[in-house]
């Protein structure tokens, strides 16, 4: 169906298709008394808790914890090297294993914090140290709420890459220039503070007796004592996102200076940006909470990065700053089945062949992530022209997922 038919709702999803259940999360969104405005949905939307996954909510003096999601901060970095792809050896099995040894995926973590040398920047600047996350985590009222904890994780954990569609990979660009991608987020602190922050919002929907279509749509009301603790543990989980993934790509960058023994440079920092998070922005005249829930800012000039799946292309993109959309653009290919259901209709043999020219997994562990799983990304960015420019369109030729 046309989603732009829906009440209080814009959608960019022409030639793409979706989910009778994410129509029904549509629908349940878009009729919420905080939603400040039609809701706009990208072309990879999919079904997700609460709210879909690639959608852009506008609220008036609440926020929805539901629909930023629990891997607060999630998003990507992506940076041009001097390398082209005549520098690269015929297997990079090797480089996966450097870069492996560096950055620990999955459950796994460091044993220690992770703090980089000045002569390990690579050029780069950060733009926050993990000495002022730590402050800040200190002063999180949030974390009061919660009992039982590991503190000491969180630190330890700064630097790794997680499971699930998380990665990192190497690119090639249309002009055979070598790039590096990574997708993360905050950890299992940025899901700790997400779940309390849902917790908190469905207590105060039953306080309340708040009429919801669905319990994970309740909101925090902006002016209460939670909807303060939980903004400020969202902007720090959003920074703790940031600053994750600017150490693994300083650790990736390290791999690749030590397997070619010279400097790679960093000729084009792309950028590092959140999917999943929400700000106090303004539009159509006035101030609201824009939560992008899977969904990437696209200010006109702005770059951006849409990924497709494992087997497929990825986007260094330039928003068009469409006001419609909230100034926002699809983070990826969207999921077209569940994971159970990937599992359940591919084998690892469909998995091989799909990914065949990319190192990477090729195992059960990662079946659910096959590129068949996933939305057709071309589709995707054919849908949102009217969001983006391309910029550059990235070719995997390795893969490390947890």
């Amino acid at each position: 169906m046309d989603l732009n038919a829906l009440k209080n709702v814009r959608a960019w999803t022409n030639g793409v298709e979706v989910e009778h259940e994410a129509i029904a999360q549509i629908k349940n969104i878009a009729a919420l008394p905080v939603v400040a405005g039609p809701v706009a949905i990208m072309p990879d939307v999919h079904l997700g808790k609460g709210a879909t996954v690639g959608s852009v909510i506008p609220t008036r003096g609440a926020i929805i914890p539901a629909a930023v999601g629990v891997d607060i901060g999630c998003g990507m970095c992506a940076v041009r090297t001097e390398l082209e792809a005549d520098d690269l050896p015929d297997s990079l099995a090797a480089i996966r294993s450097a870069i492996e040894a560096l950055v620990p995926v999955g459950f796994s973590m460091h044993k220690r914090p992770v703090n980089p040398r000045p002569d390990e920047l690579f050029g780069m600047q950060l733009e926050r140290s993990s000495e002022q996350l730590h402050d800040r985590y200190q002063r999180l009222r949030i974390m009061e709420r919660i009992g039982k904890f590991d503190h000491a994780r969180v630190w330890t954990q700064l630097g790794t890459l997680g499971g699930g569609n998380h990665f990192i990979e190497i690119c090639l660009d249309e002009s055979d220039r070598v790039w590096v991608i990574l997708h993360s987020g905050s950890r299992n602190v940025g899901k700790t503070i997400g779940e309390t922050a849902i917790g908190m919002a469905r207590d105060q929907a039953q306080r309340l007796q708040r009429n919801l279509p669905d319990r994970d749509l309740a909101w925090l009301d902006e002016g209460t004592p939670q909807f303060e603790e939980y903004v400020d543990g969202l902007r720090w989980a959003q920074d703790y996102a940031a600053h994750n993934r600017d150490l693994m790509l300083l650790a990736v960058l390290s791999a690749l200076r030590a397997a070619f023994g010279r400097d790679i440079g960093t000729a084009e920092h792309a950028v590092n940006c959140h999917h999943n998070y929400s700000s106090i922005e303004e539009h159509f005249g006035e101030q609201v909470w824009i939560t992008r829930k899977g969904a990437v800012a696209a200010r006109a000039g702005q770059l951006g990065i849409v990924p497709g799946s494992m087997g497929a292309r990825s986007y260094i993109v330039r928003g068009k700053g469409n006001a419609n959309s909230y100034c926002s653009c699809a983070h990826g290919a969207g999921r077209r089945m569940s994971r159970n259901a990937a599992r359940r209709s591919f084998s690892v043999a469909d998995l091989r062949a799909q990914t065949a020219g990319v190192e990477c997994r090729k195992d059960a562990g990662v079946l659910d992530e096959i590129p068949a799983a996933y939305k057709d990304i071309d589709a995707v960015m054919t849908a949102q022209a009217e969001l983006v420019d391309v910029v550059h369109s990235l070719k995997q030729v390795m893969c490390i997922k947890g």
